[in-house]
């Protein structure tokens, strides 16, 4: 694989490849060059723009990701993916299916993935003669050609890469151990994806700058603006293997030796700090929190609390977008979006797109019904436990069932009422019509109330 990197990318995009790739005429292209050429003023002084876009303005991953657009399909251009049946050519041999690179990029940084590296090679002198166009190049002392197994086959001996703050390697595994592939083959190797540890070093740097900040100031203070942080950074790695590999937990271990010493440096010595700042909440014996307002004290949170997993992360297509009007598809994957009900949004998220009745995925013209696993006239209630997202035909056929069950407990009920009403008569049957002989008498309406022996 090549992780690379673009040397001073929002420094030296050209302008009038930028204006090419937007598509626009008249007064929008006119005002966004004017923009482009505004300049900049830091601290007084003025630069001027004739390249670039400034970096940390609010458009500039925006038109960086315009500039770079198109580097995916001039790859795919020059490795199409092919089939064994097809032409044998240097990269692909005939008889065996050939896939296109991978390229994943975000602003600036991309890495691209092949299983042959002479592919991945021609893969960098491609990219070299496409960023050379808009006025870029890669950055030689952050490019690399790495491996993601064998330390061996990297140019600089270490296994895996570092992306976005995440660490990617693949380590061997035995059979019991060891992940599948698409066909259920074992492949001898887990892959994980865990924090950097250029990201976890800048976490816990800034965990220990609060805490300094706060080394005179209540406990309630330092705990709000730590909260924030921890949850932020820990949520950050949701889709991460972190909690598999003990990251978070390291991470509260380190957090909690700098809340000791800061606990001896107010107390003067650590046991006094314990029992003044550590409290037992839920079985958990060591929670940072407050004393004051024992019925919901203000606790510190722990990275570990956050569940993250990296399978359970499900990649976005390349062609969708938020605001290409695909309601069910970013319903589902959200849980929420501004054109589509609350209720019917969690529920699609909760399904994962797909109906429960007929195990279809829903489509953006079908149309969505509420339902209520359990009937309201069988007991069940109006919660999301109980709540189902069926498609309209779906909910005609399971009305028509939960009807039925209705209908028969309807008739139940009726069978008891009238079984209570024939107790209260003497009768008997006459020419099969039931006769009333007299009203008939209970035990308690004979003895008055009264017991007798």
């Amino acid at each position: 694989m090549l992780d690379a990197d673009i040397a001073k990318c929002f420094d030296r995009i050209n302008h009038e490849v930028l204006l090419q790739k937007l598509n626009i005429k008249g007064r929008v292209r006119q005002q966004i060059k004017a923009w482009l050429k505004s300049g900049v003023i830091d601290q007084g002084a003025f630069t001027s723009t004739s390249e670039g876009t400034p970096q940390g303005g609010v458009l500039s991953p925006l038109l960086a990701n315009i500039a770079l657009h198109g580097m995916e399909e001039r790859i795919k251009q020059e490795f199409p993916k092919m089939s064994f049946c097809m032409r044998e050519t240097w990269f692909h041999k005939k008889g065996t299916n050939f896939h296109s690179p991978n390229i994943i990029r975000y602003a600036d940084d991309f890495v691209i993935l092949h299983e042959n590296k002479a592919v991945v090679q021609r893969c960098r002198e491609i990219i070299s003669e496409w960023l050379a166009g808009i006025g870029l190049e890669l950055k030689p002392e952050k490019t690399r050609l790495t491996h993601t197994l064998n330390p061996e086959l990297s140019e600089d001996g270490n296994a895996g890469f570092d992306f976005l703050g995440h660490h990617i390697r693949q380590h061997p595994a035995g059979k019991y151990r060891s992940i599948r592939d698409s066909f259920g083959i074992k492949l001898g190797f887990n892959t994980l994806i865990i924090p950097s540890a250029k990201a976890s070093k800048a976490h816990q740097e800034e965990v220990g700058r609060i805490i300094k900040k706060h080394r005179s100031s209540p406990q309630a203070a330092l705990i709000k603006d730590l909260n924030p942080v921890i949850r932020g950074w820990a949520s950050f790695y949701s889709n991460s293997d972190a909690q598999t590999v003990g990251e978070l937990s390291k991470q509260d271990h380190l957090t909690y030796l700098k809340l000791r010493r800061w606990a001896k440096r107010r107390c003067g010595n650590i046991n006094d700090g314990h029992i003044k700042y550590w409290t037992s909440i839920n079985g958990d014996n060591w929670v940072f929190a407050t004393n004051e307002g024992k019925a919901n004290p203000l606790r510190l949170l722990k990275h570990k609390d956050i569940s993250c997993s990296s399978t359970d992360y499900v990649k976005v297509k390349g062609d969708k977008s938020p605001y290409d009007g695909d309601l069910i598809y970013w319903s589902s994957r959200l849980g929420k979006h501004p054109q589509m009900p609350n209720r019917k949004a969690k529920l699609l998220k909760k399904q994962k797109g797909k109906c429960p009745w007929c195990g279809l995925s829903f489509q953006d013209w079908d149309v969505l019904e509420v339902d209520h696993i359990i009937p309201h006239a069988l007991g069940g209630k109006d919660d999301y436990k109980n709540l189902q997202l069926l498609h309209r035909h779906c909910h005609d056929e399971k009305t028509a069932l939960d009807l039925k069950e209705i209908r028969k407990k309807d008739h139940s009920k009726f069978l008891e009422r009238l079984s209570q009403f024939w107790e209260k008569f003497n009768w008997e049957w006459v020419n099969d019509i039931p006769n009333f002989i007299s009203r008939a008498v209970r035990k308690s309406d004979m003895t008055k109330g009264q017991h007798i022996e």
